[in-house]
């Protein structure tokens, strides 16, 4: 885990000598859409090219199509092997009878391969299910060997490519696209890596109007978005926008954001001021907070140590401006993430035992009622616990104190 920290630590540092292509010069976002993904969603037509489309369009869209009723959003973050804990609670929800429809899905890194399943409800749990416990992913870590000298990462891209496709079927495609017409929305966020700066997908629009192409492109999209830097290469995506092709390389991404709800999306429109406001869910497949440990005064240690905490604490930040906006915008919010207390956590730990447990453990804390805290009010005390977990018994989300301070209002 030090060593994959370090490796995309030190990758981030020198991001834009990750693609060996011309890229085209970045445009400037456009002020309607600041507080947002910088150049607004990107969408695509029916004559097959993207558009940036400022958020505060597809938010108006989403609300109308919506028929009165208020929006229901969830974030879904990064987080590699721990993509099962969100995988096994979604499941744990449908058993339970309190899994809400979805209006958005939002997804980064894990959190976008977990998001087409989120989107299209509990008729896919089987699906899920399978992705996240038949072992399949104990295969995704193939070294390059002596080519990553001379390349842009460590592990081969072609079995996370291979992992994607085996699931990504034409009926999932199909499915994906007659959402999309009821103006449900699945966003999937990516980092460019020339422009330093995230990019926001409309995997919907591309299932809808991508022709021939729309499954190699959604493909390329999931799989760009959990291309850690420095572990996997960049992918490289063409998009054909404003009257000429350009190729563009892209990343995780969580290089940017953990996790992402449109502020737009979360206020009343004018014209419905007596609309309900928007409901949103957000799912941390990591901890919010660092377990205590001895860290050895050397090099490497305390680099992957030092971007670990960091990459905690900005899932932490985003988890309260998010909360402060949707208090603002008087939505409501609840959120979840995996306690430090849960043995043997590690990101790319892909063994299957290891995520049918975190799968487990997912699965029986939402089926429980104690996934969720609430973000207008303390935590209350439950007696319910997590069942035992490689012999201990560990609170779930909704019992754990730590995590009940990041984001209650």
């Amino acid at each position: 885990m030090r060593f994959f920290l370090l490796t995309c630590s030190l990758s981030l540092l020198c991001l834009q000598g990750c693609a060996p292509v011309v890229l085209r010069k970045p445009s400037p976002p456009p002020a309607e859409v600041a507080g947002d993904s910088p150049g607004g969603i990107r969408t695509m037509g029916a004559d097959h090219r993207f558009a940036d489309v400022s958020i505060q369009y597809i938010a108006r869209r989403a609300h109308a199509l919506q028929a009165g009723e208020p929006l229901s959003i969830l974030a879904l973050s990064g987080g590699g092997a721990d993509g099962a804990f969100g995988a096994g609670a979604l499941v744990g929800l449908t058993h339970a009878g309190t899994r809400p429809q979805f209006s958005v899905v939002t997804g980064v890194s894990a959190g976008a391969l977990l998001a087409p399943y989120a989107f299209l409800g509990p008729e896919w749990d089987k699906q899920l299910i399978d992705a996240y416990t038949n072992g399949r992913a104990e295969h995704l870590l193939q070294p390059r060997g002596l080519g990553v000298i001379f390349d842009s990462s460590v592990y081969r891209r072609r079995p996370l490519e291979q992992l994607v496709d085996h699931y990504l079927s034409d009926a999932l495609m199909q499915a994906v696209a007659r959402e999309a017409v009821s103006g449900r929305l699945l966003l999937v966020a990516t980092t460019n890596v020339d422009t330093g700066e995230t990019v926001v997908w409309d995997l919907g629009s591309i299932a809808l109007n991508g022709g021939p192409d729309a499954k190699a492109l959604f493909r390329d999209v999931l799989v760009a978005s959990a291309s850690v830097p420095g572990m996997f290469p960049p992918v490289i995506i063409r998009v054909q926008e404003d009257g000429a092709d350009y190729s563009e390389a892209h990343v995780d991404g969580t290089a940017t954001v953990p996790f992402f709800v449109p502020s737009a999306l979360l206020q009343i429109p004018r014209d419905e001021p007596n609309r309900s406001p928007p409901a949103v869910y957000v799912m941390v497949d990591g901890r919010l907070s660092e377990e205590p440990t001895s860290t050895r005064l050397r090099f490497r240690t305390i680099v992957s140590r030092s971007i670990s905490a960091g990459l905690t604490h900005m899932a932490r930040t985003t988890l309260e401006l998010t909360a402060t906006t949707a208090q603002q915008q008087g939505a409501s919010l609840q959120y979840s993430a995996i306690p430090a207390a849960y043995p043997n956590l590690a990101p790319f730990d892909f063994r299957a035992s290891t995520m049918r447990a975190l799968f487990q453990y997912g699965y029986e804390c939402a089926h429980a009622g104690r996934l969720w805290i609430a973000s207008q009010g303390a935590a209350a005390g439950h007696p319910d616990r997590g069942e035992s977990i490689s012999g201990q018994s560990v609170e779930c989300p909704a019992d754990d104190e730590l995590i009940a301070r990041f984001a209650v209002r």
